[in-house]
């Protein structure tokens, strides 16, 4: 049994055929309380077409998958839906899915004329042993195995096997050099699947002289400690249960974040320990920080997470498109695309200052934040859960 922090950090990228503006490859991700499926599909040929048949294949599959279709009657639709190439007689769009369980690490994969998957088990390529069977006049391969903690698996679309196919080189790049390049980049070490997969993604683009001849597209699953974090901001209703969230954070394994100056009192007084405001980093509209001992953020409320949500809306889930800034908005917003799991522990308590006198009393303004905010961050993959108190 793998440990039970694990979490499966997945991230695709992919390389468009040269002159075309959309990807004949397609990767989606279906995540769900028991399990973390990945379907990746390869239209046939490239541009508007390709691009048509590999977003219908993943979707017919997750589609299916997500109102848990059995996986025999998913491929039996699949298959029997793709029309065939008269003239090279194959079907239009390849596929392979990916399906983890979450409490063990078990894995399966799926795979219809895509390449096989790449596993490492800590820093060594393994081969998976495959069997194969025959559904709806199509040979498929059925493959499985656990993914334990640094373990990585990928899949690959044939654009990524055969990047350096055409060019002189003074070394290949195929199936066996692939898996030796993740060797050396020692995955069991990574700090994320991101990092794995633009390093081989660089590499292929440079094979391709930044041209290349075939949709490219490599997504990577990584085994690794979760990220959990808990959000406390508003005080309660009952004041009578300030001591018991304060002692829920304080006891919270995982990274912890106070939003509001009332809850940033609350936590102080009933853990003892000294609110101390940070006056140089008020930047603008936004608020100072503070700081707790045993609090990894401190931030102020409302006005923070407004601009918190915009930062979010803008950087569409990336990291990096985040400011280069010390403010208590950009803090918050990295630490949440940072984390795999939020538990936001939400008071009800409403602060006339904030209330939109438009507004019946028990619609806040912090529970409208915090929910645009929760919605955002779950279109992003995160696991989001929320508790009103």
């Amino acid at each position: 049994m793998p440990e039970p922090d694990l979490f499966f950090d997945i991230f695709p990228q992919s390389l468009n055929h040269a002159g075309e503006e959309l990807c004949g490859d397609e990767v989606k991700i279906l995540r769900t309380r028991d399990k973390s499926i990945v379907v990746l599909s390869d239209g046939l040929g490239s541009g508007v077409k390709a691009n048509i048949l590999a977003r219908l294949t993943t979707s017919i599959i997750v589609t299916m998958l997500r109102e848990n279709a059995p996986i025999k009657d998913v491929i039996e639709t699949v298959v029997g839906t793709l029309p065939i190439c008269r003239v090279r007689q194959i079907a239009y769009s390849t596929f392979l899915i990916v399906e983890i369980e979450h409490a063990t690490g078990h894995f399966k994969v799926i795979n219809c004329d895509s390449p096989d998957v790449f596993f490492l088990q800590g820093d060594a390529v393994i081969e998976v042993e495959q069997r194969r069977e025959t559904i709806q006049g199509k040979e498929l391969r059925f493959s499985e195995g656990r993914l334990a903690h640094g373990d990585f698996l990928a899949a690959a679309s044939d654009g990524v096997i055969h990047a350096g196919v055409g060019i002189t080189l003074n070394f290949r790049w195929g199936r066996k050099e692939i898996g030796k390049h993740l060797e050396q980049a020692r995955p069991s070490r990574a700090a994320s699947a991101e990092v794995l997969v633009r390093d081989v993604m660089k590499r292929t683009a440079t094979l391709c002289a930044g041209q290349p001849g075939d949709d490219a597209t490599f997504a990577g699953i990584l085994a690794r400690k979760a990220r959990r974090l808990m959000v406390f901001t508003g005080p309660p209703l009952d004041p009578k249960q300030d001591e018991r969230l304060a002692d829920r954070l304080a006891s919270f394994t995982g990274r912890k974040i106070v939003c509001g100056g009332t809850t940033a009192a609350i936590i102080g007084e009933h853990l003892g320990e000294i609110v101390r405001p940070d006056s140089n980093s008020a930047r603008g509209d936004i608020p100072p920080m503070a700081s707790i001992d045993g609090i990894d953020l401190v931030t102020e409320g409302m006005l923070t997470m407004a601009r918190t949500l915009q930062l979010l809306q803008t950087s569409h889930g990336h990291i990096r498109s985040l400011p280069v800034e010390r403010n208590g908005a950009v803090l918050l917003a990295r630490e949440l695309l940072q984390a795999d799991s939020i538990h936001f522990l939400v008071g009800q308590q409403v602060n006339p200052y904030y209330q939109n006198p438009l507004l019946p009393r028990n619609i806040s303004i912090r529970r409208n934040l915090v929910e645009q905010i929760a919605a955002l961050l779950q279109s992003y993959q995160r696991s989001i859960e929320i508790e009103w108190v």
